[in-house]
């Protein structure tokens, strides 16, 4: 897979906004995330570019720890997180459909 973009601003606050109209699509419980979670996540990545999901977990270095893994490890960029839900986005593989060129 090609090297993630860099964002601008702009860009997330765009990305935010359309994760504001969005549910919750991906829960993680106190057991953290596990290897399911990650192919879940990654297939919903490919449909639709933007995931939100939720955190059990109260601490919110944990959470943070939490968002920089599955980042990584998906791989995605976290365009945002507010109290126990974060944004993942990665671009479909003929470009951003969410994102002007």
């Amino acid at each position: 897979m090609n090297e993630l973009p860099l964002l601008t601003g702009a860009q997330k606050t765009q990305l935010r906004g359309l994760g504001q109209q969005l549910s919750d699509s991906l829960r993680i419980g106190r057991q953290g995330p596990t290897p399911a979670l990650f192919t879940e996540l990654n297939r919903q990545l490919d449909t639709r570019e933007l995931v939100k999901v939720r955190f059990e977990v109260a601490d919110r270095d944990e959470r943070a720890l939490l968002c920089e893994k599955m980042a990584a490890d998906t791989p995605c960029l976290c365009v945002g997180s507010v109290g126990r839900t974060a944004l993942f986005w990665r671009p479909g593989p003929e470009g951003s459909k969410l994102l002007p060129a």
